[in-house]
């Protein structure tokens, strides 16, 4: 199929690791990353891929890459993504390729605290996500409002924020893009980032977007143990629900089950 040999590539230097999706969706950034959130004076960084090849009666291949960007310093807190998530699956009938799931998102989003050890901060969000197979060619968001962490313990802690905010989308309609929507929405989210240990953690996070015609939720539960100082394994369970579809073929849940690989650097 016409990406097997970069999937192939990519598996050979990281090696293979196994992403088994419930449907043709992929969670995105709200945002728990990966990275430590200790401050520091440089970017950090990690890189998560994962990869799915059947054979036989069904042949499919499914590729998930996502890039975590990350600043923690003095008066600012810094967060950014890039998601992308295809699979493709053969037809046994006519030998064609088909295109069972595209998703591409982006996200950034920028926190100012108070003081350097203040908890509260003012925060700014945006995020731009397309997936036609969602019941939208795209889904954007820009919100703005309070955020506060709160530290429980040294190797415990959990970000709070609400705010309001303003989407844009554009539905599709019996594979037919509609006209443009735009909504007021509030942003509400959170997340728990805990260190089980020096090798393993546990992130838990939500997110819920709500509008007066559609509230967009988005969650996730992942643990990952590191196999050395660069590389951990992850396990995630995922799901991204919209209340209101105008395609009513559509399911108003996607969910996702992953194991990836990920590589800080």
């Amino acid at each position: 199929m016409r990406f097997k040999n970069l999937v192939i590539a990519v598996a050979a230097t990281l090696s293979v690791s196994a992403v088994i999706p419930a449907s043709a969706s992929i969670f995105m950034y709200d945002d728990a990353s990966d990275l430590d959130t200790t401050e520091k004076k440089e970017w950090d960084a990690s890189a998560e891929v994962g990869l799915l090849f059947t054979s036989g009666n069904t042949e499919t291949e499914t590729f998930k890459a996502k890039l975590n960007l990350a600043r923690d310093f003095e008066n600012w807190r810094h967060k950014g993504v890039i998601d992308y998530y295809r699979s493709e699956q053969e037809d046994q009938a006519t030998g064609d390729t088909i295109l069972t799931g595209d998703r591409t998102f982006v996200s950034g989003q920028s926190n100012y605290k108070f003081k350097p050890d203040s908890r509260s901060s003012l925060f700014i969000f945006g995020s731009y996500e397309e997936d036609k197979f969602s019941g939208y060619e795209y889904q954007g968001t820009l919100a703005v409002g309070y955020g506060a962490r709160y530290r429980y313990s040294e190797n415990l802690y959990a970000d709070y924020e609400v705010g309001p905010g303003y989407s844009v989308n554009k539905p599709i309609v019996n594979g037919i893009p509609q006209e443009q929507e735009s909504s007021v929405i509030v942003r509400v989210a959170g997340n728990l980032v805990w260190d089980i240990s020096k090798n393993s953690k546990f992130n838990a996070l939500a997110s819920s977007e709500v509008g007066e015609d559609n509230t967009k939720t988005r969650a996730e539960v992942s643990i990952s143990a590191n196999v050395n100082s660069s590389l951990a394994l992850k396990f995630s369970v995922a799901g991204n629900h919209n209340s209101y579809l105008e395609d009513s073929s559509k399911e108003k849940l996607d969910t996702e089950t992953a194991v990836t690989l990920v590589y800080s650097f």
